[in-house]
């Protein structure tokens, strides 16, 4: 006769074997997150309300979700190298993820994004970060942020040329405002600067994105281009002469950016000009004139006319591309869009710049402006067409064209001194400034009131992999339409890994 205590002491044993296997079968999910988070380390205290542990372990498992270490800087090879010591190797699928985004090619920006801007994920598209969550701020912040420092600092210079121009004395203005504005352009370059360095500290997958996208480039020339502009902006109660070695170390950076940027648009790979012409290349050409007009006034001549001669020649076949409208352009919107008031930026500056080389408002400086105030007047009687787009950071770089023409027509009017020039560059001027304070009012709204200031920034979130193809697209792609544009487009995978400076593979084929 078998005894019962005998027999529940040997069952015993196993039954803790049990009952921790039920555990792991049926907290599996939470014991893998256990392994990748590290060990819980849970207090327990009198004031938690009951089930608050529960919370802020889901608030703890949300906040580090894992795809966002596909854009964090230390993200890679030393995560790999801790975790490896710790035991816990990294999912090998999530280094796969990383070595895809490492491979964006122009093209896939094309095939994801939309809009004039590229800001806008087409419909079958999926990005590779959450959609239901806000990202945290640096990945929201991006570097078109710098557009509100273009618009603040060319404000300064207008001011300025408004205070000490002869033919505004009646105006009885001071450089008071330009004083203000400069300490406040100052602040606000300061403030992004710093801003979007942590973004590359802590990101720089996502900066590296925006690099690669074909509109987001032309922004990064906004940092330089404003600290020129803070330069051209300076009140002469601070300097009233800059060092000559400045315009050196401030020129080397747009130099090394223009060399790159113009090379592949000449390359005729994936970023050539044909393809990815729009009106924010400007950008990459207002900073030559800019370089210009700042070398000019510290009394130095060849740098400045060096630099005038390369932006000359890049902003005509800029303008003649852009007005090509080329089939094979896909940014360039159909509708008139903000982006269009760049058109008049670089011949504006040129203008002034020219005045600064030669010293009189001649000729050739007469040249660039009036071409600007046409651009300027063409679109101004358009005005219509600009309504119904999303406010965005962008839109400051828009602003500072306008001042940049009503700094011109300030300069034009001392040289031909009238009532109607007079008046003429007082109403460019107060355009010019109201505008500014308009899209100051709108970036407050949205920043403070509406909180949709820097929504996620979906454009540097796209997949490397194109969406899964069709069955029938295979299968006319293996039949008799096998070289038909369109289904390549859509199907051929081998074209995200084609070198960028290369020609595309589409050209190969013919319709």
């Amino acid at each position: 006769m078998n005894n019962p205590r005998s027999a529940s002491s040997s069952v015993s044993p196993a039954t803790p074997d049990l009952l921790d296997n039920h555990r792991q079968s049926s907290s599996g999910e939470f014991s893998r997150l256990e392994k990748r988070t590290g060990p819980r380390n849970m207090t327990y205290s009198k004031s938690m309300p009951r089930g608050s542990m529960f919370l802020d372990q889901e608030a703890f498992r949300r906040s580090h979700d894992k795809r966002y270490d596909l854009f964090r800087t230390m993200s890679g090879k030393l995560e790999r190298q801790i975790s490896n010591l710790r035991g816990n190797p990294i999912d090998s699928s999530l280094q796969e993820d990383k070595e895809i985004t490492e491979s964006l090619t122009a093209d896939r920006f094309f095939e994801a994004l939309q809009g004039p801007e590229l800001e806008t994920l087409k419909e079958k598209e999926k990005i590779v970060l959450p959609e239901d969550k806000t990202w945290p701020f640096l990945l929201r912040f991006p570097i078109t942020s710098f557009g509100m420092c273009l618009g603040v600092s060319s404000q300064a210079i207008m001011w300025k040329t408004l205070a000490t121009t002869n033919a505004e004395k009646f105006l009885h203005l001071t450089q008071v405002v330009n004083h203000v504005l400069w300490w406040i352009s100052l602040l606000l370059l300061l403030a992004v600067s710093i801003t979007y360095l942590f973004k590359t500290i802590f990101f720089f997958q996502a900066v590296r994105r925006e690099f690669k996208h074909p509109i987001r480039v032309n922004f990064f020339f906004a940092p330089l281009i404003s600290v020129l502009f803070m330069a051209l902006g300076i009140p002469h109660s601070i300097t009233s002469n800059l060092p000559s070695m400045l315009w050196y170390f401030l020129m080397a950076p747009v130099l090394f950016l223009e060399m790159k940027i113009y090379g592949q648009w000449m390359s005729g790979g994936q970023r050539r000009l044909s393809k990815v012409a729009n009106p924010t290349n400007h950008l990459a050409i207002v900073g030559n004139f800019a370089g210009a007009l700042l070398g000019a006034s510290m009394g130095l001549e060849e740098g400045p006319m060096f630099f005038f001669a390369v932006g000359l020649a890049y902003y005509l076949v800029l303008f003649v591309t852009l007005y090509q409208r080329l089939p094979t352009n896909e940014t360039l919107p159909k509708e008139l869009h903000p982006v269009f008031f760049l058109f008049m930026a670089a011949p504006a500056v040129a203008s002034t710049a020219w005045t600064q080389l030669y010293g009189s408002f001649d000729i050739g400086s007469r040249f660039y402006y009036f071409i600007s105030l046409f651009l300027y007047l063409s679109l101004v009687v358009r005005i219509n067409f600009f309504r119904g787009f999303r406010f965005s950071l962008a839109w400051w770089a828009y602003t500072f064209p306008m001042t940049a023409v009503a700094t011109a027509t300030i300069k034009y009017s001392g040289e031909v001194t009238g009532v109607a020039t007079q008046v003429l560059s007082i109403v460019m001027s107060g355009a010019a400034t109201l505008m500014v304070i308009g899209v100051l009012v709108l970036t407050v709204v949205h920043a403070f009131v509406k909180r949709d200031l820097f929504p996620n920034d979906v454009a540097i979130a796209i997949s490397a992999e194109q969406p899964k193809q069709k069955k029938w697209c295979k299968q006319i792609k293996n039949g008799s339409f096998g070289n038909s544009m369109r289904c390549l487009r859509v199907s051929v995978q081998e074209d995200n890994h084609i070198d960028v400076e290369a020609p595309p593979l589409l050209n190969a084929h013919t319709v």
